[in-house]
């Protein structure tokens, strides 16, 4: 067991929410700098499309490197999704658009750990 203060160091957990088609990159980046990942296949709720989720324990002294890794890796791009019709438009009438929405990035959460433990 590892505790939140062993070492005078706090733990942090790491969420980091990337895009499908980053992961793979920032996996091999973060694993090039030592750092440790769990991979968790995921749903976004906004466009219903693929994502993965991250998850890292690492010392609170390395948060800023991991959050600069996925920062340097996880970049925002646009995509275009098929508009939907208006509520009270006839879908016939209804000519859609596609529109343009910026995705990926990434949203990254950190969190205090109280308890540690690898078996």
């Amino acid at each position: 067991m590892v505790g939140p203060t062993e070492g005078g160091v706090g733990l942090r957990l790491v969420i980091a929410v990337v895009q499908d088609q980053d992961a793979p990159q920032l996996m091999d980046t973060l694993v090039d700098k030592g750092f440790r990942a769990t991979k968790l296949a995921t749903t976004g709720g906004f466009l219903r499309q693929g994502n993965t989720t991250l998850l890292m324990g690492v010392e609170d002294d390395e948060v800023d490197d991991v959050v600069e890794v996925v920062r340097s890796v996880c970049r925002s791009r646009t995509q275009l999704i098929p508009s939907i019709p208006v509520v009270g438009r006839s879908v016939e009438s209804y000519v859609g658009q596609p529109i343009e929405v910026p995705v990926g990035g990434a949203t990254i959460f950190v969190l205090d750990v109280s308890r540690f433990e690898k078996v």
